[in-house]
């Protein structure tokens, strides 16, 4: 009996973890669907909050500055590091530098956001989107060079010696040897910037004014007045058009052959 019971303590620690991070989400799409507005307790079935939903401007339009600020610093991130890597094979001293970029990891984002504002007020940048992609593109080099650059000191250089030997050049060797190693980690470093970016809120609110809206700022201004219905119909839709990419994604995982 004392065996079974410590057999079951491992899963049920197990179930309660998994509880408490999902019961929140289920709460959130249960409610998504009551009459009254939260937290009043259970009325009717009702969809007159989705129908609100898909008549609410404001939360599309910083939906959709969020999906294009984060698009774009994910692949302003990518391609720099990209860029990086290629100069590292060829000039190996500029290794030596990448510890410079893990200072986006120990610095607070609130005062890398007050320096960031600092600089646009200097230079005298207007505050809006494009500064919102520089400051997130800040922010994703500082987890996407560590990363990848810790990755491409793990392959056995003797590979790209042996490129080298057989005629390829530098360009030749990145492309066809060393890039192909590294892609699995290009791509799951680039979906964690995306949602670093698209989630992000501090830098947002530090650099983007009064001019642009992301939907982490939407939503923010939005619970000052409390949890609206409608907020919590956009966050179901969102959940599940996030599950269903991730199971496409990995459904053609094998097929594609990214990792």
């Amino acid at each position: 009996m004392g065996k079974k019971l410590k057999g079951l303590i491992p899963h049920a620690f197990l179930f309660v973890t998994f509880g408490f991070l999902y019961l929140p989400l289920l709460v959130l799409v249960a409610f998504s669907f009551n009459s009254r507005s939260f937290p009043s307790p259970w009325g009717n079935f009702t969809l007159k909050w989705y129908k609100e939903l898909f008549s609410s401007s404001g939360v599309w339009e910083s939906f959709f500055n969020s999906f294009i600020v984060a698009s774009t610093s994910t692949l302003l991130c990518t391609m720099l590091t990209m860029f990086l890597l290629y100069l590292l094979l060829r000039y190996r001293t500029l290794g030596n530098w990448s510890t410079l970029f893990y200072g986006n990891l120990i610095i607070p984002e609130t005062v890398l956001g007050v320096g960031l504002l600092s600089y646009f007020s200097l230079l005298n940048i207007p505050l809006g989107i494009p500064t919102i992609i520089i400051a997130h593109t800040v922010l994703g080099l500082g987890f996407s060079i560590p990363i990848l650059f810790t990755r491409f000191f793990e392959i056995d250089h003797r590979i790209f010696e042996a490129s080298r030997v057989l005629g390829a050049s530098s360009t030749q060797t990145f492309f066809k040897v060393a890039l192909p190693l590294i892609r699995p980690t290009f791509f799951a470093t680039g979906l964690m910037i995306f949602i670093i970016s698209f989630d992000d809120f501090v830098l947002t609110y530090f650099c983007s004014g009064t001019s642009a809206q992301t939907l982490s700022l939407f939503l923010v201004a939005s619970i000052r007045f409390g949890v609206s219905p409608v907020i919590n119909a956009f966050a179901s839709i969102l959940l599940i058009l996030i599950i269903l990419l991730a199971s496409l994604f990995f459904s053609f995982k094998k097929e594609a052959r990214l990792f």
